[in-house]
């Protein structure tokens, strides 16, 4: 068998796979998923599921890792780009929403009633690292740093999950111009 036609069927079983937790997790705490059912779901032995996981944690985990990953990215690259200019502008945004977009149904459940919280909270410690760095490099202070970032943070936070659990939402480019909006100029601003 060739490698390519390999790698075609590990992308098309783990597809599956990532589908079917995802709609597990719209009900259900990763906790209460077992491998059986999510095999059944996705329609695979579960001896295929263990040649790529050892459990339900260990197929989130490596899922999330590749996410906190590809958003790193997407901080690393905008916001060294963006070092002169405002904190948050709309190009690393729309960056930021172009990637949720792209994982809607994955961002929506990690987010979710039965999402996981330990990973929201740690793609919000990156956050505030890399805005901490950027701010001590631009050689601005904030006084009271924790309370301006826990307000925009907490406010992203807020219209990225609106945004995902909308039946038609905007694009990401009208949602990236409203939190650049809102975040530079207040409710004002962003409803002009």
């Amino acid at each position: 068998m060739t490698q390519e036609k390999m790698d075609r069927r590990v992308r098309r079983t783990k597809t599956l796979l990532l589908q079917g937790l995802i709609q597990l997790m719209e009900e259900k705490d990763i906790k209460d998923i077992s491998v059986k059912e999510l095999s059944d779901l996705a329609d695979i032995n579960r001896g295929t599921f263990y040649l790529h996981y050892s459990d339900v944690y260990d197929m989130l985990g490596k899922i999330e890792e590749e996410l906190f990953r590809e958003f790193n990215e997407i901080l690393e690259r905008d916001l060294a780009m963006d070092g002169t200019g405002p904190v948050i502008s709309k190009p690393v945004l729309l960056d930021l929403f172009i990637f949720l977009d792209h994982n809607r149904a994955l961002a929506r459940v990690l987010i979710g009633p039965h999402g996981d919280m330990a990973f929201v909270n740690r793609l919000k410690d990156l956050v505030k690292e890399k805005l901490r760095l950027l701010m001590n490099n631009a050689e601005r202070s904030v006084e009271h740093f924790e309370y301006f970032y826990s307000f925009m943070v907490s406010g992203c936070i807020g219209v990225i999950e609106c945004w995902l659990n909308q039946q038609s939402p905007v694009s990401p480019e009208k949602i990236a111009g409203y939190c650049s909006a809102m975040l530079q100029g207040g409710l004002p601003a962003a409803v002009q």
